[in-house]
């Protein structure tokens, strides 16, 4: 629905540069749409980094947030939810980002308004973060629609992989430098 990923990737090579090392969409194709701790372990590990995963997610966390307010609407996303709305078709936001980064991202956005439910990587509902099925099944449950009536919008293959896990169909929109192959099970 935004467009973050820039902040992402920006925050993640100011971090792995200091120690010479290059985050690239070989790597970031691995990471996207995972919980933060997963995320960090992955990167920490495959760039043998010289810092524990946590001290990573605190320093990502600190530069990301100055970055966060700036977040636009990816095109046509407000359009999309703001027709479904008037048409009063439920939404959620299902999405890893914890509360308060969420809150971040759209605090320019009233748009965000329209949407019935919030489900967040930190809620105590979802157990297992994505690819597990659990933040979708959560959104699921508090619409009141059954998984099979669900239509997700993801980015992510771990998000593909957590809507088809939850019975859903999910249409892809990847990010332009992402391998399309990734993607050959979504709907």
């Amino acid at each position: 629905l935004l467009d973050t990923e820039i902040f992402y990737t920006e925050v993640m090579q100011l971090i792995v540069g200091r120690f010479n090392k290059t985050f690239d969409w070989s790597i970031k194709s691995q990471m996207i749409g995972l919980p933060g701790i997963e995320s960090a372990r992955y990167l920490v590990k495959t760039l043998d980094l010289p810092i524990t995963p946590e001290q990573y997610l605190e320093e990502r966390e600190d530069l990301l947030k100055a970055r966060f307010a700036k977040a636009q609407a990816k095109p046509y996303a407000q359009a999309l939810v703001e027709h479904l709305h008037r048409h009063h078709i439920p939404q959620a936001v299902a999405t890893s980002s914890t509360q308060s980064l969420f809150g971040l991202k759209t605090q320019q956005h009233d748009w965000f308004k329209c949407f019935d439910e919030i489900v967040t990587g930190d809620d105590p509902e979802v157990k297992q973060g994505k690819p597990a099925p659990d933040i979708f099944l959560t959104a699921a449950r508090r619409l009141a629609v059954a998984p099979e009536y669900c239509l997700v919008f993801e980015d992510a293959p771990s998000g593909m992989r957590a809507g088809l896990a939850a019975g859903m169909a999910v249409v892809t929109v990847p990010e332009p430098e992402m391998d399309k192959t990734l993607y050959q099970q979504a709907d």
